[in-house]
C-alpha cells in the first residue's frame, strides 16, 4: 500500500504532532510520502523524524497540480490523503484528476477553523468546506467530529474516527513537583493542591471560566491553586479577570512550556474549559500522568472521560459545576488516586500510538476494498427512531450482526427521526412513511430485513400493521429477498387483518426467523406455512454491557453505590396500571423491609415511564432510587446487570437482564413477555390485571431464590446465545449469496 499525504506545511499544535506522529509510525508499515505547500519548521521536524517529505512551493495552483499528477502516476500510490485547506483544495483537485480515492483528516471544526479572522474565514475557509464536500471520505480527530460531519450532511457511511495516539511509555520528569513550581513562580507548598491546564490562550480555549469556576472553588478550599500554560491573545485579558476576582497570587500564567512531563506530573488536577475541540492531547497527556480531569463536554471528550469513574465533565461555560467538580476533587486525595487510575488504563488501552495507526491502516484498507468491491445495499425497515430503548436496541443488534458477517455492507433504515438515527448508528437513514426513497432502495438492495420486534400486531393500530405489510410486498416486488428477523407476532385481532396478514407472508416474505413458540402458534394459526420459520431468539441478547468502571461512574454520579444490593423495577403506563400502582409500590417497600434491598426504578423510556415510576414512588415508605435520564443500549444493561433482580412490564427491560444472568420477574401486559419468559426458563410472572401485592412479593422471593443459583442463570443465558445464533445463521446464507 502506498498512500500520498497533503498538508499545507505551516502546521501547529494538536494537527502537527498528529500528522508527524501518524505518518512517522506508518512509514515502517507502509509506503508514505508526504507533500507540503511551504518549508519551514513543519517539514524539517517530519525529515528528522524520517518522513519522506517533499516540498512544492508555489501560489499557481495549476503548476502544483501538474506535478502532483505526475508524481501519483510515477510512484502509482493507492490513496490520497489531505489535511487542512490547502491540502484538500488539491486533494479533490488530484482525486478528480488520477481517479483515486481521496480521504481527508479533519482535525478541528472547520466552521472555526479562522474564529477572529473574517478575511482568512472567508476565503480559507470556503475553499476547505467546497473541498471537504468533493472528498470522497472523511476521518474525524475523534467519534464527536464524526457525529458533527453526519450532523452537518455528510454521508455517515463514508467517515470513519481516529484519536490522536500518545506514547504511554513511562516517563520521568526532569523536575521535581516542588522545582518546577519555583520555575514558574507559583506559590504552593506540600498542602496546597494544583489544578493545571495546557493550552493556548485563545478565545476558543475559554480559559476565563476556568478562572471564574477556580475562584468560586478557591471561596470553599484556600489550598486549591491553579497552574495556565500556555501563550495567545488572550493573556493580558485573563490576568485581569485573576485581579478582579481576587485570585491573581494563587493563578500562576508559565506562559509557553515545553516540558509538559514536569508540568503534568507537578499538577494534581487537569483542566480542559474549551466550546469546540476534536479530540485534545492535552487530555491523554493528563491521562498519562494518571491525573483526574475536569473538562467541558465538547468534541470527543465524553470517549475518554466516563463522567464520575474517571473525571467530570460540565457543560461549556458553567463556571459553577466546574468549581462543585474541583472542589470534590481537592477534598478528596483517594477520589484523584482512584480517578486518575482509571483513566490512565483506558487511555493506555484505547488511545496509545499503537491503536491510532492499527485504526489508520483498517481505515485505508476499508477504502481500499470500498473502492475495488462496491458495497451491497441492505434496508432494513422497523419501529426505530422514536426513542424507545428496545426497538433502538434491535436496530444495535441487527447492525452489529451484519458488519460482523461482511463489513461491507452499506445500509438504509427506516426510521420515524432520520437525523437522529444517523448519528446514533452511522447508517443513512429516512423517514420511515417516505415510500419513494423506500422503493428506490429496493430497487437497489440486495436484501430486506423486517427488523426484529412485535411488528405484526394489530392491538396498537391496524395502519401500523398495513404499513409493515407494504413494506414486505414492496420489497420482494422490486427484487428484494425478504427476511422477518428475530421477531414476535401478535396478537392480530381483526380477522380482516389476518386473512390479510396471512396472504401477503405467505406470498412475500422467504424466511422468518421468531423469538418465541407463541409466535409459533400465531403464524400456524393463521395458516403461513410457506416462508421457511425456525426459532430463534431476540436479536439484542447478542449487546454487551458497557464497562463496569462506566456502569460505577453513572450510578455514584446520580449518589447510587455502584456496589449496592438492588432489586430493578422497569415500569410503564398501560391500562389498569393505575390500579396497581399501591400493590406494585407494596411490593418496591417488601424488597426493602424482608430482603434488605433497595428499589430502584429504572425507565426505559424515560418519556413515558419516569412517570409510572414516580406515580408508585408516592405510595412507598421504603428508601429508593429514581433514574431518570436515558443511556445508551450498552449502559443500560450494565446497569440492569447489577441488580439482583429485575421486575419488569418492558420485555427488553427482561431480555437485556436475561442476557446477563439476572433473576426476573414479569408483570405481563403483552402475551410476548410471559411467552419470551417461558420460551427462556424464568418462568416467573403475573398478569397485570390479576397482580397483587402478595403474588408479587412471592414471584420476588422466588426470583431472588433462583439468583443464589448460578449453574441456573448460566444456563439460561447459554440457551438464549444458542437460540440467537440461528438468526445469524438465517442471515448469513443471505449476505453471502450471490456476492
Amino acid at each position: 500500500m502506498k498512500v500520498l499525504h497533503l498538508i499545507s506545511g505551516g502546521d501547529t499544535g494538536g494537527a502537527k504532532t498528529h500528522v508527524h506522529t501518524l505518518l512517522a509510525g506508518l512509514s515502517s508499515r507502509i509506503q508514505v510520502k508526504m507533500v507540503c505547500f511551504t518549508e519551514g519548521p513543519f517539514t524539517q521536524e517530519a525529515r528528522e523524524l524520517g518522513i519522506d517529505t517533499e516540498v512544492f512551493s508555489g501560489h499557481n495552483i495549476l503548476t502544483i497540480l501538474r506535478k502532483l499528477t505526475r508524481l501519483v502516476r510515477e510512484e502509482g500510490f493507492d490513496i490520497i490523503h489531505s489535511h487542512g485547506a490547502r491540502g484538500n483544495m488539491m486533494a479533490a483537485l488530484l482525486g478528480k484528476k488520477t481517479g483515486l480515492p481521496t480521504v481527508s483528516t479533519v482535525h478541528s471544526d472547520y466552521r472555526l477553523d479562522y474564529l477572529g479572522r473574517p478575511v482568512s474565514r472567508l476565503t480559507y475557509g470556503s475553499i476547505n468546506t467546497l473541498a471537504l464536500r468533493q472528498i470522497d471520505y472523511r476521518i474525524g480527530v475523534s467519534d464527536a467530529m464524526v457525529d458533527l460531519l453526519i450532523s452537518r450532511g455528510f454521508d455517515p457511511e463514508k467517515l470513519f474516527a481516529i484519536y490522536n495516539g500518545l506514547d504511554f511509555t513511562p516517563r520521568t520528569p526532569t523536575m521535581s513537583r516542588e522545582a518546577y513550581f519555583r520555575s514558574v513562580g507559583l506559590e504552593a507548598d506540600e498542602t496546597c493542591v494544583v489544578a493545571g491546564i495546557a493550552a493556548r490562550l485563545n478565545p476558543v480555549k475559554d480559559i476565563a471560566t476556568l478562572i471564574r469556576g477556580f475562584a468560586l472553588a478557591h471561596k470553599e478550599f484556600p489550598a486549591l491553586r491553579l497552574l495556565i500554560a500556555g501563550d495567545g491573545e488572550e493573556m493580558n485579558n485573563l490576568k485581569a479577570l485573576a485581579a478582579e476576582l481576587g485570585v491573581s497570587r494563587e493563578v500562576c500564567f508559565a506562559g509557553w512550556i515545553s516540558d509538559t512531563d514536569s508540568f503534568y506530573h507537578a499538577i494534581d488536577i487537569n483542566t480542559l474549559t474549551s466550546i469546540s475541540e476534536t479530540f485534545p492531547y492535552a487530555l491523554t497527556e493528563g491521562a498519562r500522568a494518571a491525573l483526574p480531569t475536569v473538562s467541558s463536554k465538547v468534541g470527543g471528550v465524553s470517549y475518554l472521560i466516563d463522567h464520575g469513574a474517571n473525571g467530570f465533565l460540565f457543560r461549556p461555560g458553567d463556571a459553577e459545576a466546574l468549581a462543585d467538580h474541583l472542589l470534590t476533587l481537592a477534598r478528596n486525595p483517594d477520589l484523584r488516586e482512584t480517578m486518575g487510575r482509571r483513566l490512565y488504563e483506558k487511555a493506555d488501552q484505547e488511545f496509545s500510538i499503537e491503536a491510532t495507526l492499527r485504526r489508520q491502516l483498517d481505515i485505508y484498507e476499508a477504502i481500499l476494498r470500498y473502492e475495488q468491491k462496491g458495497r451491497d445495499q441492505v434496508v432494513i425497515c422497523g419501529a426505530y427512531g422514536r426513542g424507545n430503548a428496545g426497538d433502538d436496541a434491535i436496530l444495535l443488534a441487527i447492525l452489529t450482526e451484519l458488519r460482523t458477517i461482511d463489513p461491507n455492507l452499506s445500509f438504509r433504515v427506516f426510521s420515524r427521526n432520520p437525523a437522529e438515527t444517523r448519528l446514533r448508528y452511522r447508517v443513512n437513514s429516512f423517514y420511515i412513511f417516505n415510500i419513494f426513497q423506500a422503493v428506490r432502495f429496493f430497487k437497489k438492495a440486495k436484501l430486506s430485513i423486517n427488523g426484529g420486534g412485535s411488528l405484526m400486531q394489530d392491538i396498537t393500530s391496524s395502519r401500523s400493521l398495513w404499513f409493515y405489510l407494504w413494506t414486505l410486498s414492496a420489497a420482494k416486488r422490486h427484487g428484494c429477498p425478504v427476511i422477518m428477523y428475530g421477531c414476535g407476532i401478535g396478537p392480530i385481532h381483526n380477522q380482516g387483518n389476518r386473512l390479510r396478514a396471512a396472504k401477503i407472508i405467505n406470498r412475500y416474505v422467504d424466511t422468518i426467523t421468531l423469538r418465541d413458540p407463541n409466535s409459533l402458534k400465531e403464524l400456524e394459526s393463521m395458516g403461513i406455512d410457506k416462508p421457511r420459520i425456525t426459532l430463534s431468539a431476540d436479536t439484542t441478547v447478542i449487546l454487551p454491557p458497557a464497562p463496569e468502571e462506566v456502569i460505577d461512574g453513572i450510578l455514584e454520579s446520580r449518589g447510587i453505590p455502584a456496589k449496592g444490593n438492588y432489586v430493578a423495577f422497569a415500569l410503564r403506563p398501560w391500562p389498569n396500571f393505575e390500579s396497581k400502582l399501591a400493590h406494585i409500590a407494596a411490593a418496591a417497600d417488601y424488597v426493602y423491609e424482608t430482603h434488605g434491598m433497595i428499589p430502584l426504578f429504572f425507565p426505559l423510556e424515560p418519556r413515558l415511564d419516569v412517570d409510572a415510576s414516580r406515580r408508585v414512588i408516592r405510595r412507598m415508605k421504603a428508601p429508593h432510587y429514581l433514574i431518570t435520564d436515558g443511556y445508551s443500549v450498552g449502559q443500560t444493561i450494565g446497569i440492569l446487570s447489577r441488580m439482583k433482580a429485575v421486575v419488569s412490564m418492558r420485555l427488553h427491560g427482561l431480555i437485556f437482564a436475561a442476557g446477563q444472568g439476572v433473576p426476573l420477574v414479569g408483570i405481563v401486559y403483552d402475551q410476548k413477555v410471559s411467552s419470551f419468559l417461558s420460551y427462556i426458563g424464568q418462568d416467573l410472572y403475573e398478569d397485570l390485571g390479576s397482580l397483587t401485592a402478595d403474588s408479587l412479593c412471592t414471584l420476588i422471593d422466588q426470583a431472588l431464590e433462583r439468583g443464589k443459583d448460578p449453574q441456573f442463570l448460566s444456563e439460561s443465558v447459554a440457551k438464549l446465545h444458542r437460540m440467537e445464533a440461528v438468526n445469524r445463521q438465517v442471515v448469513e446464507e443471505y449476505v453471502k449469496k450471490n456476492p
